[in-house]
């Protein structure tokens, strides 16, 4: 799911970190991702530039200290010293977008409805900058539910909310670039379509995936939709799969970012030129 590949193996970089590469230069600064978290997510890995931002855990460092600190890493480790020097420059970027004070401290972790809504808001508040990112990887963790799952309330409640919360704060932080934006929410496997004997449910192979965002032409379920009578079910347990995932990233990028069929079928999505993209997901 995050590397693109067809297959899982030991990989270095993800399908999004390789589509911003192969966008053209003349996109400058666009040419950057942005990795929410702690580490960035395998899908936002590769050769192209990534910033990275994480709700603030530690006190902010002066001006003064920043400095001493980058001219010793100029003076001993010049990899150290760039490093350093981006993160500095997004940490600018952020305080610019108003990502400071008590707004910038972690509140609840990732997996979290207020940490998932928090994690938005600086991914979209970093975007919306002039010389911003244009392009941003999240990763919520705390989906596997085995036991306990819950329905309208409980676990699985309380991580939906989490997501709705998420992609309200990037349509409020991003503003007028909303209309331009399209979210696209995955996750790496389904669950089984029974309950089992501990209230919740175990690895399934049928999933789905979210599209929000003002580009997207939405209002619309698109599946061949297989049922659950257990005669439709895959291996008798799971919802049957029915869209391979990399045509929906392909139709995204293919609309947002004019990438061509070569490209997609070969450097981003390798020995995938018979999955054709998803025709029609964004508006006009």
């Amino acid at each position: 799911m995050e590397s693109g590949y067809p297959g899982p193996g030991y990989v270095e970089s993800g399908w999004l970190n390789r589509a911003i590469f192969a966008l053209p230069a003349a996109e400058g600064s666009h040419r950057r991702g942005l990795g929410v978290g702690p580490t960035a997510p395998l899908v936002m890995c590769g050769p192209a530039p990534v910033l990275g931002w994480a709700p603030q855990i530690l006190p902010t460092a002066s001006d003064d200290l920043a400095a001493r600190v980058l001219d010793l890493y100029r003076r001993r480790d010049a990899a150290l010293a760039a490093a350093l020097r981006i993160g500095l420059e997004t940490n600018e970027m952020a305080m610019r977008g108003g990502l400071t004070g008590e707004r910038a401290k972690a509140r609840g972790g990732m997996d979290q409805p207020n940490g998932m809504r928090q994690a938005a808001l600086g991914a979209a508040r970093l975007m919306a900058e002039p010389d911003g990112p244009r392009v941003a990887a999240l990763a919520f963790d705390g989906w596997d539910m085995h036991a306990n799952e819950g329905g309208a309330t409980g676990q699985l409640a309380t991580r939906l909310s989490g997501l709705d919360g998420a992609f309200e704060e990037l349509e409020l932080g991003l503003g007028e670039h909303w209309k331009n934006t399209a979210v696209l929410a995955v996750t790496e496997f389904g669950r089984t379509a029974r309950v089992n004997g501990t209230g919740g449910s175990d690895h399934g192979t049928g999933g789905a995936a979210f599209l929000a965002g003002g580009a997207v032409n939405g209002g619309r379920v698109i599946a061949d939709w297989p049922g659950l009578k257990t005669n439709r079910l895959y291996q008798g347990r799971d919802l049957a799969p029915t869209t391979d995932l990399r045509a929906v990233m392909k139709g995204l990028l293919a609309d947002l970012f004019r990438l061509s069929p070569s490209a997609l079928g070969d450097k981003i999505f390798p020995e995938s030129a018979s999955v054709q993209p998803m025709r029609d997901l964004l508006v006009g």
